[in-house]
């Protein structure tokens, strides 16, 4: 075991070690090469800000996982990670990036036999799988396999999750009272990234995988812009979406604040999304599929005129940047997914509409009986600070 405290005993990787196993034969795999961050960690425990450079991890059907990166950060794998020593090796710095060489010429030696890589992924260039291709390996495409894996969350999981929902409530409280009409912009998210990594009680913060998103105004049209320093106006709402982090497990939540007296037409809208909420929530229940709770959602927003196309939710969990989301199954009409028990979800129903925006979620673990039990405890509403 590395020499930092792990998040995890033991036994429970050993448990996603068999399930990851059973997936790759199920696809008819004798190797799978792990990139993305988040798949590495829950596999192996593996943390470190190393993902600029190409790294993985190997997993075969007869020896423990192989972390293989750069040989600087083979220290931070015996640091982290659960295998014995001899199951971290590292490239030399000769193939750091350079047009002359590219590491998978290294990783290579180390593959065999039909061999999953997860072509659909952040970390997996396109140069790496040409030159993956190139030594004569049968690749074939495992995106998503390990992701898959991790879409029911452990008990201790979900221990994490309820940290990393306290940091949320504190972001978001401390965003709120902030933000005031002639207050700069950057001055309320620097607070807001205290607040993040100072994080509450025992639960210190982790950086989360996105940045604050406080877009006001006509930008809140927008779901994903960022700050500048221009101060908070009265007469506009702002959109807050954040994510308390921690051991790497993000609670995503959604709250608007609005400067002023709230137009009648945001009123009506803020209604009928609460009333979204409350019914897309009692939907998401075990046995229950994805979009069942997408169209409790839209039955909602369609009383006042709203179209909501986009999805409305999506799987949260262990993540690095740039995305906090697990990249499976979504909340929307064409999804059928069937819900399961300690399933963990970012129901994220943003309304982007011409001129302003209005966004109120919650984060939720759909539970053995009943509706979805939400990690956050905030009221459900728009925040006016008149």
């Amino acid at each position: 075991m590395g020499i930092r405290e792990a998040a995890f005993e033991l036994s429970e990787y050993k448990q996603r070690l068999a399930q990851v196993r059973a997936a790759m034969a199920r696809a008819d795999l004798t190797c799978l090469l792990i990139t993305d961050p988040s798949n590495m960690c829950w596999l192996t425990g593996y943390d470190g800000w190393s993902f600029y450079v190409h790294q993985g991890v190997v997993v075969t059907h007869d020896a423990d996982p192989l972390w293989w990166g750069r040989a600087q950060d083979v220290a931070g794998a015996l640091r982290t990670a659960w295998m014995a020593q001899d199951r971290a090796v590292g490239y030399p710095e000769h193939y750091i990036q350079t047009p002359d060489r590219h590491p998978m010429e290294d990783l290579a030696t180390y593959l065999s036999g039909r061999v999953g890589v997860e072509m659909d992924n952040y970390y997996y260039s396109a140069k790496a799988h040409a030159v993956l291709g190139q030594t004569g390996l049968d690749l074939t495409d495992a995106t998503g396999l390990v992701n898959w894996c991790r879409a029911v969350k452990s008990e201790s999981e979900i221990g994490l999750m309820r940290k990393a929902a306290r940091i949320s409530e504190a972001v978001v409280d401390g965003m709120a009272a902030r933000i005031e009409p002639g207050v700069p912009k950057n001055e309320v998210v620097a607070e807001a990234f205290r607040d993040a990594i100072q994080g509450v009680d025992e639960a210190w913060g982790d950086y989360p995988a996105i940045v604050p998103l406080v877009p006001s105004g006509a930008d809140a049209s927008a779901p994903h812009l960022t700050w500048d320093g221009r101060p908070f106006e009265s007469g506009e709402a702002t959109t807050i979406e954040i994510a308390g982090c921690y051991r790497r497990y993000h609670v995503p939540l959604c709250r608007s604040v609005f400067l002023g007296d709230p137009p009648d037409e945001m009123k009506r809208a803020e209604e009928a999304l609460i009333e979204g909420l409350d019914a897309g929530l009692d939907a998401a229940r075990a046995g229950n599929q994805t979009r069942d709770v997408a169209a409790a959602l839209n039955r909602s927003l369609k009383k006042v005129g709203i179209e909501r196309t986009a999805r409305c939710g999506y799987p949260i969990g262990l993540s690095y940047p740039p995305d906090w989301g697990e990249r499976t199954m979504s909340f929307r009409a064409e999804d059928d997914t069937v819900l399961q028990p300690n399933m963990t979800f970012h129901f994220m129903p943003g309304l982007w509409m011409d001129g302003w925006g209005l966004s109120i979620t919650e984060s939720i673990r759909i539970t053995e009986n009943g509706a979805a039990e939400c990690f956050c405890d905030r009221p459900r509403e728009m925040i006016v600070k008149a």
